[in-house]
């Protein structure tokens, strides 16, 4: 295809990824946002600072735009951004500011960042607060510690925020999950309209929103087993852990889905450039993107996915290459592919592995 329609589909799928990252993060991008103001306001008029820098600072770096806002991770934030302005203040206001001095407040409050957590997030908030607060120049007037109760503001605001706004850990991965099957349907319809017009476009076309698609399978991918974890760790989401497991392995499954389905494009593409007709090929496929559409609701929604379920076995059971292109072996090679992405769909679709192969016909 043209360069410019290449560019159009290229932008398409971004801007429907960004969209979807936008609809998904305003709320707690909002959130965070209100919070730092709180804390900044707290710090100038409530304590009398005049310049609350680390306020702000440490509300935001506590909540940002992460759906993960269990208080264990909210307070790692807060507790590695507090401890680093501790021992950059106590350092500069003891020995002064430099390089030796530099070092040395990183080395100690990455060591005591490690004697408090195992996790990485509070050695590494420490160390970069530390730096930061021997780096920049004190602030005139301003007491010892101020910056460091500055520091205990931000995270004080960041995890009353996180205690009282509660979020359910499904809600993002539902999201998400929806949209990326939503993605796969789209590919796998504009490969089907491109066999039945005959249109090499249409086919290249659906393998580009495949490509630019990865990187939206790969955040609900990321989102999925975040959030399983927090279940695992939480005991207010436990009751969640079960579907959340499942789905970090819908999401390798329809990553899987997806990569068959770049590899039947391409494969077609080449199968129209030569002349060949797939008139029942291109049915089967757009029966395929319709049931990829009810797993996306199903999937959206944390419901049972039964009436994708349904079509897609009714698709496995036509799946016979001999039947569907007869003595024409290279639309039987797509078909061959088509039968493993709709096994990958169907153990999606919560059919066991074993069941899933034997819906299709022998060959």
């Amino acid at each position: 295809m043209r360069g410019s329609a290449a560019v159009r589909v290229l932008v398409a799928s971004r801007v429907r990824a960004g969209r979807a990252r936008v609809r998904a993060s305003w709320a707690f991008v909002l959130q965070a946002s209100v919070a730092a103001g709180v804390a900044y306001a707290i710090g100038r008029y409530v304590f009398g600072h005049e310049l609350p820098f680390f306020a702000p600072v440490s509300a935001w770096i506590a909540l940002g735009f992460s759906r993960d806002r269990s208080v264990r991770r909210v307070a790692e934030l807060a507790a590695g951004v507090a401890i680093g302005v501790a021992a950059g203040d106590l350092v500069v206001h003891v020995i002064g500011s430099g390089a030796w001095q530099m070092a040395l407040v990183l080395f100690l409050s990455a060591l005591l960042g490690r004697f408090l957590d195992a996790g990485p997030m509070l050695t590494t908030q420490a160390g970069v607060q530390a730096i930061v607060i021997v780096g920049l120049p004190s602030i005139p007037g301003a007491g010892p510690f101020s910056r460091w109760v500055d520091a205990l503001i931000g995270g004080g605001v960041a995890l009353a925020v996180a205690l009282l706004t509660p979020t359910d850990p499904r809600r993002h991965p539902r999201r998400l999950a929806r949209a990326a099957a939503e993605e796969l349907a789209g590919v796998l319809q504009g490969v089907s309209r491109g066999l039945a017009r005959r249109s090499g476009d249409d086919i290249g076309a659906a393998l580009l929103t495949g490509r630019a698609s990865q990187p939206a399978l790969d955040e609900w991918r990321s989102a999925a087993s975040s959030a399983a974890e927090l279940a695992r760790l939480a005991p207010a989401h436990r009751r969640h852990r079960p579907e959340l497991e499942r789905m970090v392995l819908t999401a390798v499954l329809l990553d899987r889905a997806m990569r068959n389905a770049r590899v039947l494009a391409r494969r077609a593409r080449r199968t129209v450039a030569d002349g060949h007709d797939a008139p029942a090929l291109a049915d089967a496929l757009a029966s395929t993107a319709g049931a990829v559409e009810e797993l996306a609701d199903a999937l959206g929604t944390g419901a049972p996915p039964r009436a994708a379920r349904e079509r897609l076995l009714t698709v496995a059971a036509s799946l016979d290459p001999h039947a569907l292109a007869p003595g024409d072996w290279q639309v039987q090679s797509l078909v061959l592919l088509l039968r493993s992405l709709v096994v990958d769909l169907l153990e999606a679709a919560d059919v066991p592995p074993a069941e899933a192969r034997d819906a299709l016909p022998e060959l």
